[in-house]
């Protein structure tokens, strides 16, 4: 059925989105920006994140089409931005720069867009909204925003463990896995345009 619940669509909803987001893969890169910032403010982020992803579930394919943007578009420009942070964490570049003159406090843009709430998740959603039950991709959302916020609260614990030269070794490795899935979205999208 279609609003029904099942553990089964849950799961296989929650690992989709898990993939996409890859909070796993972005931790080096949220430590290179809890560097940079100070501090993430973990709740926040993950609060912006949900609103963005929430909404683009309820209204994402009306609001691109208001714009004459197609979904295609959408997720080329996104993995666009994923390519870049990806370049940054490779090549240790800083392409997203912290304007000194902006009060602002948290790392909001890049990560609860695109990195979290980006197009590659967007994208996710309109696809899942197909095919899954809504109070399934409801949980499944719900279920990655508390991983996300538990790996970003946990970011400084993890960077204990991990130390400076691991964490310039998952930072190269994970930017380029960034690459790969951005290079793989722009790929499969493009066509499509």
């Amino acid at each position: 059925m279609l609003n029904s619940f099942s553990f089964t669509e849950l799961f296989s909803v929650t690992l989709i989105l898990f993939s996409v987001i890859d909070i796993l893969g972005a931790i080096p890169f949220i430590l290179q920006l809890k560097e940079k910032f100070g501090q993430l403010q973990s709740g926040k982020i993950t609060i912006i994140s949900g609103v963005l992803l929430f909404s683009f579930l309820l209204v994402g394919e009306s609001i691109l089409s208001l714009f004459g943007v197609d979904v295609q578009s959408f997720a080329v420009a996104g993995g666009l931005i994923m390519f870049f942070l990806g370049l940054e964490m490779v090549l240790n570049i800083e392409i997203f720069k912290h304007d000194p003159h902006h009060d602002m406090k948290s790392p909001i843009v890049p990560l609860a867009f695109p990195l979290i709430a980006g197009a590659g998740s967007m994208t996710t959603l309109i696809s899942l909204n197909a095919e899954y039950s809504r109070i399934n991709i409801i949980t499944g959302v719900l279920l990655n925003l508390f991983i996300v916020y538990l790996v970003l609260k946990s970011s400084s614990l993890i960077s204990k463990y991990v130390g400076p030269a691991g964490s310039v070794i998952l930072r190269k490795f994970f930017g380029t896995i960034l690459l790969a899935m951005a290079i793989r979205l722009i790929k499969k999208n493009f066509i499509g345009i």
